[in-house]
């Protein structure tokens, strides 16, 4: 038993090694490729990294001359040392300065081959140099670059050694390779940062449609809000008037049957009221457990989180639900006359018109003014379109339902600026203003076609 328990505690430790090691390769290879991607010119701490890159170069250059042995070319000595030595110093500044630093090279080089020293320890400075050129600059810029070098190397073999003609077409052949090589790689980078740039953007594009839609759903609920409760508690105020008035209008002879059923009118009010209140509640805190629960997990959570509360909304009031809101008018003391021709009406035009019915006829019991108030509500397709229109017959005037007045101390409100969002959400229009002989009028064109529109 226990031969077997250490045999099992060795594999794991093997198996956790193994995946500590994994890890530490693959995250040097992240550094690796980060480090081969990176812009050139804005990298951190460049100038420092190219100087030791050029110190570690020249102390191979002058590590691997012995080794070499005579080689080619005449003896070095030490003018040969020094020029080879300052040749790689302009290295230091082949990100920062590239064409700066490549001529550096080549002035340094040049006398160098001209007294036919070993031509291949500065072979490496002038690789770098040529590559930075060509990595970190426009195609322009490196085609010149290469035209200027070929020609003068040509031209100075051409006149030190006429018989040597494919040499200098050697060496032409691996200039215009690492002239290559980094056109190659710039393009490359090129490549990786565009494909960066367009996921930050897709990404940025992803947040900011998620919280468009998030202020649409939430605006949308403020307007459900504002309808639901100015229609409820116009109500509610409406049928509290009606039952203090029966209470004292002739104390001796109370009618209790119509104090009963005035506040049996309140009590269903508040009943539908509430059940409306927590359903559009339930919604926005599911909606905000959702897009919470989505800001830690992937980036494109938060559009999900908005759609799935849009799925729990249940259904939209629609255009079936006016009787109820005739009836609703009838009971506040309005005689409500309601004419409905409209079939095939698509759900998101149908909560439209129920909700700018429900705020016109709101308002209409509220400023209508008169006792024997008469409400007119009408809908009808014409033209690819539902028409909508609600008359009143009341004295309220242009402080009437229209204006949104508040409902007591004059102080503006948002009845029409929500009926008018009620229609352009659908891609119609609303007028309101008062009627052609008396009262007030609120009149709506909404799109039949238009049926994606409310999400």
């Amino acid at each position: 038993m226990e031969e077997r328990g250490t045999t099992t505690g060795v594999r794991e430790r093997s198996t956790a090694e193994t995946a500590a090691g994994g890890g530490g390769r693959s995250r040097r290879v992240e550094r690796i490729m980060s480090a081969i991607n990176r812009e050139p010119l804005t990298a951190p701490h460049r100038t420092r990294n190219d100087a030791v890159l050029a110190l570690g170069l020249a102390v191979l250059a002058v590590a691997i001359t012995p080794l070499m042995g005579g080689g080619e070319g005449t003896r070095p000595g030490h003018l040969s040392w020094m020029l080879l030595l300052a040749g790689y110093v302009p290295l230091a500044w082949r990100r920062r300065r590239p064409v700066a630093a490549l001529l550096g090279v080549v002035a340094c080089m040049a006398p160098y081959y001209a007294f036919d020293y070993n031509p291949a320890l500065p072979a490496p400075a002038i690789v770098l140099a040529l590559y930075s050129v060509a990595a970190t600059g426009a195609v322009r810029r490196t085609l010149l670059t290469g035209v200027a070098v070929l020609g003068s190397t040509v031209i100075s073999n051409g006149i030190t050694d006429q018989d040597e003609a494919l040499d200098s077409l050697e060496i032409s052949g691996w200039i215009i390779a690492v002239l290559v090589v980094g056109i190659a790689v710039r393009y490359y980078r090129l490549y990786v940062a565009s494909i960066v740039e367009r996921a930050e953007r897709a990404e940025r594009t992803r947040e900011e449609e998620a919280r468009r839609r998030v202020a649409e759903e939430r605006l949308r609920m403020a307007r459900d809000l504002h309808d639901l409760l100015a229609h409820s508690i116009t109500l509610i105020g409406v049928q509290t008037s009606v039952a203090a008035h029966v209470l004292t209008a002739d104390p001796e002879r109370l009618d209790r049957k119509a104090v009963a059923q005035a506040l049996d009118d309140i009590a269903g009010t508040c009943r539908t009221a509430r059940g409306e209140l927590r359903t559009t509640l339930e919604v926005l805190r599911a909606q905000d457990t959702a897009v919470g629960a989505g800001a830690g997990a992937d980036p494109g959570a938060g559009a999900g989180s908005v759609s799935g509360a849009e799925g729990m909304r249940g259904p939209l009031p629609g255009i079936d639900g006016l009787a109820g809101l005739a009836e609703t008018g009838r009971v506040a003391g309005a005689k409500v006359e309601l004419s409905v021709r409209a079939d095939g009406v698509p759900p998101s035009v149908g909560a439209a018109a129920y909700r700018i019915v429900q705020e016109a006829l709101t308002n209409a019991v509220r400023h209508g003014g008169r006792e024997d108030l008469t409400v007119r509500v009408g809908l009808w397709t014409a033209d690819g379109a539902l028409r909508v229109r609600v008359r009143d017959d009341g004295t309220g005037g242009d402080a009437g339902p229209g204006g949104g007045a508040g409902p007591s101390d004059g102080t503006p409100g948002f009845g029409l600026v929500g009926m008018r969002e009620r229609a352009r959400s659908v891609g119609g229009t609303l007028d309101a203003g008062p009627g052609p002989a008396e009262g007030f009028e609120v009149t709506a064109t909404l799109p039949l076609s238009r049926e994606d529109e409310v999400r």
